[in-house]
Order: C-alpha cells, then structure tokens, then sequence
C-alpha cells in the first residue's frame, strides 16, 4: 500500500512537470506534442487528451498481456484519470493567470518542468508497482516480435511527431515541434535513468525492508 501511495504522488510529480513544459510554449516532447494538437483540433483539456490516449495504450496492453490481472489494471486506470486531472488544474487553473514575459523565463519553466517530471517518471519506475501504459505497450511488443523495445518506442515517438505536425498543418495551428522538443530529447531519458538509479541505489544502501 505504502509503494501505491508513493506511485501516485509521483505521478502527480511528472503530471504537474508536463505542464510546466506546455506553460512554457517553446515546444513540448514528442507524445505531449500529438496531445497538445489533438487538444487544439478537438477543443478538449490537454490533460483530458493525455488521459485518454495513455487509455487507449493500456487497453492494447490488456489485449496484448498474457498476465491480466484486474488490480493492476484498476490501479493503472485510476492513476491515468489522475495524471489527467493533475494536468487540467495545474494548466488551465493555477498557471493560467502567468505570463512568462522573457524568452529566458520560458526556456528556464521548460528545463524546470522537465526535471521535475522526468524525476517523477524515474521514481514510478523504480518503485515498480505500476509502468506508464507507453512503455508497457512497447515491452509487450518487445517480447512478442523480432523487434526491440527501442525500436517500438523510437517507432512511436516518429509517430507522434508526424501525427502532431499533420494536425498543424491540416488545422492551421502552431507547429508544436520546436527546440522544447529537443531540448526534452536531450534531457528526459537522462533525467529518468538518473532518477531511477537513485531510488534503486538508496534501495540497496538502506537494505531489505523488515
């Protein structure tokens, strides 16, 4: 129980880091920038979008898993409704009001929300009770194909790019593919390992739990 509290309070952490990224408009990471257009084109929240495309992933989860177990699943549903409403508030209620005046500021916001949410994601999957529906699709695949966990998630991440530069220009709205993007390419996957490693290594000094 303690271990499912702490998963949702760092979900809650990269929740709230993911908008600080979109806050700071210089361009978001791949699989935020296809929800951000999807929420552009269909007027809906970006945190209701992100609910319901990490949704979907994990009912490809469900139908891909040889090992259903409802708990799991219940648990991950209700995180994901979560992760959404966290989003939603922090975006559209408390940093509404904020106007980042410097393009500094906002590159600055952009690097902060990327820490703190790749932080938040290192430490969910260092605990390990629950895994973002993403990366559970591409293990599943993994396991299943020739191919690489890599290869599905890189796979994924062209798909997103091309699904939210195809929106731009279909609908006229601003390319949401900038040097944010890059910048989250540069630092998110370090930021994860660095979190992970450091629950795992606090995990081994401290030694089994009595």
């Amino acid at each position: 129980m303690n271990n499912i509290i702490k998963t949702f309070i760092f979900y809650v952490f990269s929740a709230f880091g993911i908008s600080l990224t979109i806050k700071a408009s210089i361009g978001v990471s791949s699989f935020n920038s296809m929800n951000v257009a999807l929420a552009e084109v269909l007027s809906i929240k970006v945190g209701t979008i992100t609910t319901a495309t990490n949704l979907g992933f994990l009912l490809l989860c469900l139908f891909l898993s040889k090992k259903n177990i409802l708990k799991d699943y219940l648990l991950m549903f209700s995180a994901l409704i979560c992760f959404g409403i966290v989003i939603n508030f922090f975006l559209y209620d408390i940093l509404a009001s904020f106007t980042i005046s410097t393009y500094f500021l906002n590159v600055s916001l952009f690097i902060l929300g990327t820490v703190i949410a790749g932080f938040g994601t290192g430490q969910v999957l260092a605990i390990g009770v629950l895994k973002f529906p993403i990366e559970k699709f591409c293990e599943l695949m993994a396991a299943r194909t020739v191919h690489s966990f890599a290869w599905y998630r890189y796979g994924l991440d062209i798909f997103f790019v091309l699904t939210s530069l195809t929106l731009s220009f279909l609908f006229h709205f601003p390319i949401l593919i900038r040097e944010g993007t890059l910048l989250s390419l540069l630092l998110l996957s370090g930021i994860i390992a660095w979190s992970k490693n450091l629950s795992l290594n606090n995990k081994k000094e401290l030694g089994p739990e009595a």
